[in-house]
């Protein structure tokens, strides 16, 4: 099984030493995204802001990957609240289309810079 990194100009760099995603074989791992513009390398303010662009983080690493959204098929939600949970579920409906993938929510204490929600994923490739 080859193993190959991913890698998106269009999503912001790793803050840590990890990969924005990892191909192996025919499945496509990326590391949790946090709400951070990849144009100003500033995270956004509020929950609905920075889900927003977690996803559409994500979107940019499959696609580097050629993959998309509509190809994963497990999500990992790291969440500061809990009680922002319907608040994600609006916008995460947005982004993934009648195929809902598989997905786990969990609310923690701290997330890297601040940050008020991570979201990680696995897509087909």
């Amino acid at each position: 099984m080859t193993i190959k990194e991913i890698k998106s100009q269009k999503a912001p760099q790793p803050v840590g030493c990890y990969s924005q995603a990892i191909e192996a074989g025919n499945l496509i791992f990326c590391s949790g995204q946090i709400g951070i513009d990849p144009e100003t390398g500033k995270l956004l303010e509020g929950i609905e802001k920075q889900t927003e662009q977690v996803l559409k983080n994500l979107k940019a690493v499959l696609e580097a990957g050629n993959s998309s959204l509509d190809r994963v098929v497990k999500t990992t939600i790291y969440l500061t609240n809990i009680q922002d949970f319907q608040k994600v579920n609006e916008i995460y409906s947005k982004f993934f289309g009648s195929q809902k993938p598989a997905r786990a929510t969990v609310e923690v204490k701290s997330l890297p810079k601040g940050a008020l929600i991570e979201i990680e994923a696995i897509a087909l490739k």
